[in-house]
C-alpha cells in the first residue's frame, strides 16, 4: 500500500518550469509589474533620469544587502551596519579636515575601521557565545555614538571635487551611475562565494543547525567571524561612498537603512529563520523596494508613508514564508488523506 501511495501521491507537475514558479522568478515578475504599474500611473517616471537616480538610491542598500544575506543565511543578524558606515563617515570626515593625509591613505583607513567594527561584534558573537541580535542592537547604539564623539554635530564638507563629481558621474547618456559597475563586482563575489563555493553552501547548512553543520566538519565560529567582518567591510565601503555622494561627512550619515537592507534581503526569499535564500533573489528585493519607494517619491507620497511602507514589507517577508508553509502542508495533508481514504475504499471493494 505504501508503495502505491508513494506513487499516486507524487504525481508529476505539469505547467510552468521549476525555476519559474521559484521565489525568485516570482519577486522579478512583481518587479516587472510594479515598474509597469509605476510607468503608467506616475509621471515622469519612464525616463533615463528614472534609472540614475533609482540605481543611485540603492547602491547603499544594495551593496550592504549581500554580506548581510550571507549573515541571515547562517542564522545571525547584523543591526550594526548603518552605524558602522556612520561611524566611517565621521572618521573620514576628520581625517580629512586635520591629519592632511592623501585622501586615499584616509579611504583605506577607513576600511579598517569597518574591518574593526565588523571583528568587535564577530567576537563577541562567535568567541563568547552572544546572541548577535542583542550584540548588534549594542554596536549600533555604540558605532553611532562614537561617530558623534568623533566629529561632534558638525560636518565636513570640503572633499576633493573630483571624487564626489565621480560618486554621481553616469555612463554616457544611459543615467547609469558608474559606480553601478562596483556594485556589480560586489554582487559578483558574494554570489560565487555563496553559491559556487564550499564555504557558501556550508552556509545554509550552518543556517538550518550549527550541531550538523559542525558535524560535517564546518567550522562555524571562523565562518561566522569573517561574515561579521564582511559587513564592516562593506558597511564602511558604503559610509566612504555616501560621504562622498552628499559631499558631506557626519555622525548622523546613512541612519536608518538596516530597515531596508534588512526587508530588502527577507522580501528576496532570505529566511529570517536561516538555511535558505539567494543572491539572485536579494537583488531582485533590492531592486523591488527601491522601485517601489522611488516611485510613491514622485507621486509626492510623504516620507512618513514610505517608512510605513518598508515596514509593512518587513512583516510580510516575514509572515509572508510562515504563511505560505503553512498552506502547503495544508494542502499536502489533505491530499494525503484524500489518498488514503482512496485506497482504503478501493481495498474494501476488492475484498
Amino acid at each position: 500500500m505504501s508503495e502505491t501511495l508513494t506513487g499516486t501521491s507524487a504525481p508529476s507537475r505539469r505547467g510552468f518550469p521549476r525555476w519559474l514558479r521559484g521565489n525568485d522568478a516570482i519577486i522579478f515578475a512583481v518587479l516587472i509589474v510594479v515598474i509597469v504599474v509605476s510607468m503608467i500611473s506616475v509621471k515622469n517616471f519612464a525616463s533615463t533620469l528614472t534609472v540614475g537616480f533609482l540605481l543611485i538610491q540603492i547602491v547603499p542598500i544594495i551593496l550592504i544587502a549581500m554580506p548581510m544575506a550571507l549573515v541571515i543565511i547562517s542564522g545571525e543578524i547584523d543591526l550594526s551596519v548603518a552605524s558602522t558606515a556612520g561611524l566611517t563617515s565621521a572618521v573620514m570626515g576628520v581625517l580629512w579636515r586635520d591629519s592632511g593625509l592623501d585622501i586615499g591613505v584616509v579611504i583605506v583607513l577607513c576600511l579598517l575601521v569597518g574591518v574593526a567594527a565588523g571583528a568587535f561584534n564577530g567576537f563577541l558573537i562567535t568567541t563568547l557565545g552572544l546572541p548577535s541580535l542583542a550584540v548588534t542592537i549594542g554596536t549600533l547604539a555604540l558605532y553611532r555614538g562614537l561617530a558623534l564623539v568623533v566629529i561632534g554635530d558638525g560636518k565636513v564638507s570640503n572633499f576633493p571635487a573630483e571624487l564626489t563629481a565621480f560618486s554621481t558621474a553616469k555612463i554616457g547618456s544611459t543615467g547609469i551611475p558608474v559606480v553601478m559597475v562596483l556594485v556589480l563586482v560586489v554582487i559578483s563575489f558574494f554570489g560565487v562565494l555563496l553559491h559556487f563555493t564550499p564555504f557558501g553552501r556550508g552556509l545554509f547548512a550552518l543556517g538550518y543547525s550549527t550541531e550538523a553543520a559542525t558535524f560535517v566538519g564546518i567550522r562555524v565560529g571562523h565562518a561566522k567571524f569573517w561574515l561579521f567582518v564582511a559587513t564592516g567591510v562593506v558597511s564602511a565601503l558604503v559610509g566612504v561612498y555616501w560621504t562622498l555622494r552628499f559631499a558631506s561627512a557626519g555622525p548622523d550619515n546613512a541612519t536608518g537603512i538596516e530597515l531596508s537592507v534588512i526587508a530588502a534581503v527577507l522580501l528576496g526569499g532570505v529566511s529570517i529563520f536561516g538555511g535558505k535564500g539567494s543572491i539572485p533573489g536579494v537583488v531582485g528585493g533590492v531592486l523591488l523596494i527601491g522601485t517601489l519607494t522611488y516611485a510613491l517619491r514622485l507621486a509626492k507620497v510623504p516620507e512618513t508613508t514610505l517608512v510605513i511602507v518598508t515596514g509593512a514589507l518587513l512583516v510580510i517577508s516575514v509572515v509572508g514564508p510562515s504563511l505560505t508553509g503553512w498552506i502547503r502542508e495544508r494542502v499536502r495533508l489533505a491530499r494525503v488523506r484524500r489518498e488514503v481514504q482512496r485506497l482504503s475504499a478501493s481495498g474494501t471493494a476488492d475484498a
